[in-house]
């Protein structure tokens, strides 16, 4: 029998934050985990396109963007001849004769490079490459010291054919490279479609993601590093930090892993929900706002749910002193909102100004009152109801444009799906932390974040205060905008586990009325009829105007309004 000799290879997978655009940082990134592990490790990992940051859209298009990576990428070839430092695999564009393609780098020790190109371009909910990649060929496994790499780049590793191809050409472990946005459950179907993997090919897989916010897309991380038996070694999310693996050929020939110094990062460390979804929030406000250069946020505080939910996570993500809520009252205002809203700014550690907006209404009544004089008045009138929407939104760009803040939209995806929100009202912002959370969930998430805060697991990684950060009132009592005398949500829209039901299954799971009543009563245990689903279908539809000029916000869900709803304001069809 031959003996196969027994040969190792250290490996640092390295889940770090890429910023778009920003070459000079990321390669310092590339540069300091290079001389941390020097003399530690073989070959470092990072993440899909992470000398460039990603995704890219047409910023990839520019001749002159892709030439400076290049230059960038050249230039860190040229300092590794001989200094000791591992290798590197690093992502980025590559020239191609149309169109450029998605390229990988593993640059050795001796400067050389060897060029992986991604086969399988994703054109999905958010990601649309084939509009600015060419697909490259099926790739090939590339030789490293004595083992043979199999590398897929991310979408490669989605689809089962690069692997099993790169499988059959005699690949001893698959290195997956990855820009893959979070949503609800994603972290499951990422480790599924591992395992599937290795059923079809019988390899350890090294799967390496980015983390952290990029406009509407937030990196969980959620790298992990997989056995030949299906085994999570080890996996991490919503952190920078590295996983240290050694690779040994036994004597079968195949290739185990075996576990170094994790440097910051615990053993399947990824959150379940929804804390995922909590830190997802943070993090994508976070990277929003430090990543452009906002020193900080302003919003309204009324003293409800959103505006409260909106500022916990503002506070986690930024600190009390970079987050200043405002009480906006109108005289419709109640005395238990203005207390809420105090309150909830207290639990947070945050300032809290008050500027009412009587004099304001008064000076559009007086204003508009000749032009409305001999006019009929609607049944359903809501124009100074908007009026005061409209005086808030004012306010806040104010303060905004005074003190350098960014405003902070508070609005969540039930009342952007119906329109049961105020264009250039409380629509206006920078950013919108809630766009892509349900109401329901809006209230699972603030019961969350005051429990687990209370019970102090929460720290890590968040500014805000240990304990609960929202008054048990605010939870508990009826939402409502506040601009009429007795007005609730839920005249206007039904109950909210039914409104929820019923977008749920017409906006994610693309139903018409029917079948979205049917699906609905199923999910909340209760009869809804398709009247009423019909009637939340045609409120939706003509909403359409609102939501494409409302701002970004944090994706959670698998179809998000923006880049995964892509709908003609003018449709005569409906949903």
């Amino acid at each position: 029998m031959t003996t196969i000799p027994s040969t190792t290879l250290r490996i640092v997978c390295v889940q770090a934050n890429p910023t778009v655009g920003a070459l000079r940082d990321n390669f310092a990134i590339i540069r300091h985990r290079r001389a941390q592990y020097r003399g530690k490790a073989d070959l470092l990992v990072f993440s899909e396109c992470f000398g460039t940051g990603y995704p890219l859209q047409d910023l990839v298009l520019r001749p002159g963007f892709r030439r400076d990576f290049r230059a960038a990428l050249d230039t860190l070839a040229g300092e590794m001849r001989g200094d000791g430092g591992p290798a590197v695999l690093v992502g980025g564009p590559l020239d191609g004769a149309a169109l450029p393609y998605n390229a990988a780098f593993l640059i050795e020790t001796d400067g050389s490079m060897k060029i992986v190109l991604k086969h399988t371009l994703p054109n999905d909910e958010v990601y649309d490459e084939k509009r600015v990649f060419a697909p490259g060929p099926l790739p090939s496994p590339v030789d490293f010291r004595g083992f043979r790499l199999g590398i897929a780049i991310c979408e490669d590793f989605w689809h089962g054919k690069v692997a099993q191809a790169l499988a059959a050409e005699g690949a001893e472990i698959l290195i997956v490279p990855n820009g893959s946005h979070f949503r609800t459950g994603k972290q499951a179907v990422r480790v599924a479609i591992g395992r599937r993997t290795v059923r079809a090919t019988g390899l350890p897989i090294l799967y390496v993601n980015q983390v952290g916010g990029q406009d509407s897309l937030v990196f969980d991380g959620g790298s992990y590093v997989m056995d030949r038996a299906g085994l999570v070694i080890t996996q991490a999310g919503f952190r920078e930090c590295d996983f240290d693996i050694t690779l040994e050929r036994g004597e079968d020939g195949g290739v185990d892993l075996r576990r170094g110094d994790v440097l910051g990062m615990l053993p399947n460390g990824y959150p379940d929900e929804p804390e995922a979804m909590y830190r997802a929030l943070v993090l994508g406000l976070r990277d929003y706002v430090n990543k452009n250069g906002f020193p900080g946020v302003v919003l309204g505080m009324s003293g409800g749910i959103d505006s409260a939910l909106s500022a916990a996570v503002a506070v986690d993500a930024l600190g009390a002193d970079r987050v200043l809520p405002v009480r906006m009252p109108s005289p419709y205002t109640s005395a238990e909102s203005m207390e809420d809203a105090e309150r909830a700014a207290a639990l947070l550690g945050t300032r809290l100004l008050t500027v009412p907006i009587a004099p304001a209404m008064d000076a559009f009544g007086g204003m508009l009152a000749p032009v409305f004089a001999d006019r009929p008045v609607p049944a359903d009138d809501t124009t100074f109801e908007n009026v005061q929407a409209r005086i808030r939104g004012m306010t806040l760009m104010a303060l905004s444009n005074r003190l350098g803040l960014m405003v902070l939209s508070t609005g969540n995806k039930s009342e952007m799906s119906v329109g049961y929100a105020t264009l250039y009202g409380d629509m206006c912002g920078g950013y919108s932390v809630l766009k892509d959370v349900y109401k329901t969930l809006v209230f699972g998430l603030a019961r969350w974040r005051n429990t687990h805060g209370s019970s102090g697991l929460l720290l890590s990684g968040l500014l805000g205060p240990q304990g609960a950060v929202m008054p048990d009132r605010i939870i508990a009592k009826p939402p409502s905008a506040e601009l009429r005398e007795y007005q609730t949500d839920e005249q206007a829209l039904g109950a909210y586990e039914h409104l929820d039901a019923v977008l749920a299954t017409m906006v994610e799971g693309l139903n018409g009325a029917d079948r979205a009543a049917e699906l609905a009563s199923a999910a909340v245990g209760q009869p809804i009829s398709t009247d009423y689903a019909g009637r939340i279908g045609r409120m939706a539809a003509r909403a359409q105007y609102k939501r494409d000029q409302s701002p970004p916000g944090v994706v959670v869900t698998e179809r998000t309004y923006g880049p995964g709803w892509r709908l003609p304001v003018t449709n005569h069809y409906g949903l």
